[in-house]
């Protein structure tokens, strides 16, 4: 059985982390492999979205720790970090489509960190979130001392880093750690909604956006002034950009096709 299921309809990408006897946590098997996703649907031009989440009751436990604990499975800290985890969020961050993390249960660890790279969070009211790191004695990865503060703030990122709370998706909603909620028996559809919503969008102008506000995290003001003066140049040479207008003009629904 795959570790990674994969399917294409309608402009979206479904990853499905495909592990659940294991609460979804990443062995190298799957961490590789997701790469190779990402990287498939950064390249594919009928991927226009990418929708990410879990089989099973959980989202993703983090890092599979019977690989770590054995001695001729565990590939070295050093390897899971530069290998596994460093790709898996630089390929989400740089990927020119946005991708939605769909939290279906328990995201801890690297699996919450992976979810919280993702351009647009939401979770089902049963999930909740943890930084497990702490209460093995580890400090957090893929990127959760980066994104997490700049969530949440500085104060309420470090004691959730420190002391490993589980923040219910509730919770979490309000501290602003993820975009929306939705209630259990509602999540699939809901969720799978913003993602097609998204797949329908003008592409290019939604890939120039993230770029912006990936550059907002190190630019100052007059950097990043000049970097949305270039990027919105960039957009409106698009196709989408003049059949938006067209369509707002002709009083009709446009018809992106993300060029």
């Amino acid at each position: 059985m795959s570790s990674i299921l994969f399917e294409k309809q309608n402009g979206l990408a479904k990853i499905t982390l495909n592990r659940p006897e294991a609460y979804n946590s990443f062995n190298r098997e799957m961490a590789l492999s997701l790469q190779e996703k990402l990287e498939l649907c950064a390249t594919d031009a009928e991927v226009r979205a990418v929708y990410l989440t879990g089989n099973g009751k959980a989202f993703c436990a983090g890092q599979d720790l019977k690989e770590v604990t054995d001695p001729e499975q565990h590939p070295g800290f050093e390897a899971i970090l530069k290998e596994h985890y460093g790709p898996i969020i630089r390929k989400i961050r740089k990927l020119p489509k946005p991708v939605v993390a769909a939290v279906n249960g328990v995201a801890a660890g690297a699996g919450a960190n992976i979810a919280l790279a993702c351009d647009v969070v939401v979770a089902t009211a049963s999930a909740n979130f943890i930084q497990a790191f702490s209460l093995i004695g580890l400090v957090p990865d893929s990127g959760g001392t980066f994104f997490l503060p700049r969530l949440v703030g500085f104060q309420k990122a470090l004691a959730l880093a420190m002391l490993g709370d589980k923040v219910g998706a509730a919770e979490a909603e309000r501290i602003g750690m993820i975009y929306k909620v939705f209630e259990d028996d509602a999540f699939a559809e809901s969720s799978l909604a913003i993602a097609q919503k998204l797949a329908l969008m003008p592409t290019k102008g939604l890939a120039y956006t993230k770029k912006l506000f990936n550059q907002s995290m190190t630019n100052d003001l007059n950097d990043q002034l000049d970097l949305e003066e270039k990027y919105q140049i960039l957009a409106s040479e698009t196709h989408d950009y003049q059949e938006g207008v067209n369509a707002f003009l002709e009083k009709r629904k446009p018809h992106f096709n993300g060029n």
